[in-house]
């Protein structure tokens, strides 16, 4: 009885950091970072035991995108699974900017580690156990903005049930990108 609550537990722990953190669809635990990230840059955990990336093309100019992702106060707007954000920090989003969500009954912190306006952004924070890194880039097409997500999850309680964090992270990016893709083409009539 005692593994079933453990087991449990986790569970409990993975989903809410999964909405929390806003992660996403795996492509392949073991592909390496993104090419063209530079030397400084902040890179999700390679060794880490659960990791999601994937990829998608946004119909939408460039500013469109990034605006609506850095503007992390009106995510509840098109974010069904956050109920509200506070940015602790004015102004642009930057290293050190700190902004606390709610979701799913759960108060979470995370403090951006990389703004590279219009081209990556990166933040992380641990959360009940877990250490997670969730890094974004934006790359302009013709067709649009190709908008790639990664984050890694590390620690004791990823350890120990690997399948349900793998999957709930899968998961929760994959509609991370959908429904940014939804907003974002829907502001620019596309």
């Amino acid at each position: 009885m005692r593994l079933l609550t453990a087991a449990k537990s986790a569970a409990a722990v993975t989903s809410a950091l999964l909405l929390a953190n806003g992660t996403a669809y795996a492509l392949s635990a073991d592909k390496p970072t993104r090419p063209g990230a530079g030397a400084g840059d902040v890179r999700i955990e390679l060794g880490a035991p659960v990791i999601t990336r994937e990829d998608i093309l946004v119909h939408a100019p460039l500013r469109t995108v990034w605006k609506i992702q850095t503007d992390v106060e009106n995510r509840p707007t098109w974010q069904p699974d956050v109920d509200t954000v506070v940015k602790d920090t004015p102004g642009r989003l930057r290293p050190g900017s700190v902004f606390r969500w709610t979701t799913e009954g759960l108060d979470i912190t995370s403090t951006v580690r990389q703004a590279d306006h219009g081209k990556r952004l990166a933040w992380g924070g641990p959360a009940q156990g877990i250490g997670a890194v969730h890094v974004w880039t934006f790359t302009p097409t013709p067709d649009g903005v190709l908008v790639h997500t990664e984050e890694s999850w590390a620690g004791d309680p990823v350890t120990a049930d690997r399948a349900a964090p793998q999957a709930a992270l899968d998961n929760s990016l994959h509609h991370w990108l959908g429904n940014l893709e939804r907003e974002a083409e829907s502001q620019a009539g596309t």
